[in-house]
């Protein structure tokens, strides 16, 4: 399957293409930015001819690519999917969703009128720990699901490059006037970018529930126009939910977990259910077996074991996207999104948002 890399403004792109690299039934037909430096490292990584770079969108696109993976930043995200969608091009977005919902709606709308597929990459859904919570809350082992806890986050999104290249701290000072993660225009902040995250993942194992109502709160901090922390309580008919986000976690959990500890917590009406980012078990209670014990995780399936390998095999198969790749369910996220950041703005709980 030919795939194009559509814009390099999210770090995750090299990642994603190493993934189409490695994938027997995948090759790269294209690669897309406005500035040529930046598709040039990945150009030299994965061996991308010159004749298949481009710095016109259109020209990118006449390569009739299978798959678009999508990187832009996140206010752009409506308007690229509605440039793409006309060619019938299948769409990968990298999280976050959208800008807004009404730009998710665009989004939707646009790969509907087109005949593409559209999925939304989450990469935390990829994390084996989180996959077994899922499988246990599933099979009703900790009975009905009433309160989801997320903590996520890391340093902040410029200490890191494609597959986790380090910056050192004085280069991530120098980029942030110029980063589009640290303006509000284009979509930046922790809360946009993070508490997708808890949001998605939250709707995924409440089954698709949406709250009631939204309030957050997120830190101001003097010259910088963004927030870099925020604690968001969903309240839904079944009780309270809290997602929290941070930029600015004293160590990267994929290096080391800094404390509190990245990941969810669960509590059901038959107990309680822990999972760390990255970690190799889940830690469980139970009304039979109250002492919190480890359950080692479970591997995920041959075939998907990251985004690029369930997308080309769902495309290819005709099998629904779903889970928080879902466009549906991560709309319901998008709406949370939206309700969390005009509730900090406003300094009020607000009902969820249409």
């Amino acid at each position: 399957m030919k795939i194009a890399g559509i814009s390099f403004d999210h770090m995750h792109m090299g990642d994603l293409l190493r993934m189409v690299h490695d994938h027997p039934e995948a090759e790269i037909c294209a690669l897309y930015d406005p500035d040529p430096s930046r598709m040039q490292p990945a150009a030299q990584t994965f061996g991308v001819p010159e004749d298949r770079l481009f710095t016109d969108l259109d020209a990118a696109l006449a390569t009739a690519p299978d798959l678009a993976i999508l990187c832009s930043s996140t206010a752009s995200h409506a308007d690229m999917a509605e440039r793409i969608a006309p060619t019938g091009t299948n769409l990968f977005v990298e999280k976050p969703f959208a800008a807004s919902a009404s730009d998710g709606r665009r989004m939707i709308a646009a790969m509907e009128a087109g005949g593409g597929r559209m999925a939304i990459n989450w990469p935390l859904r990829w994390v084996e720990s989180h996959v077994t919570a899922k499988e246990i809350i599933d099979a009703g082992t900790i009975g009905e699901l009433v309160e989801v806890r997320s903590y996520g986050g890391n340093r902040g999104p410029l200490f890191h490059l494609a597959d986790k290249v380090e910056v050192t701290p004085e280069e991530v000072e120098r980029q942030k006037p110029g980063s589009w993660w640290y303006k509000k225009a284009s979509g930046g902040g922790s809360l946009l970018d993070y508490l997708g995250y808890g949001a998605t993942l939250g709707t995924w194992y409440m089954n698709g529930a949406a709250p009631l109502e939204v309030t957050c709160v997120t830190d101001e901090t003097p010259g910088i126009e963004v927030d870099q922390h925020s604690i968001t309580i969903c309240r839904y008919a079944k009780g309270l939910s809290k997602m929290e986000t941070r930029w600015g976690t004293f160590t990267d959990p994929w290096i080391t977990q800094p404390q509190p500890k990245c990941g969810f917590t669960f509590i059901g009406t038959g107990g309680t259910l822990t999972s760390h980012d990255y970690a190799d078990h889940v830690t469980l209670q139970t009304r039979a077996r109250p002492e919190i014990h480890a359950v080692p995780v479970t591997p995920l399936p041959a075939g998907e074991t990251n985004p690029i390998e369930y997308v080309l095999s769902r495309l290819k198969s005709g099998a629904p996207i779903d889970g928080p790749l879902d466009p549906a369910l991560c709309l319901t996220a998008q709406r949370i999104i939206d309700t969390a950041a005009q509730s900090a703005a406003e300094k009020r709980t607000l009902p969820l948002l249409p």
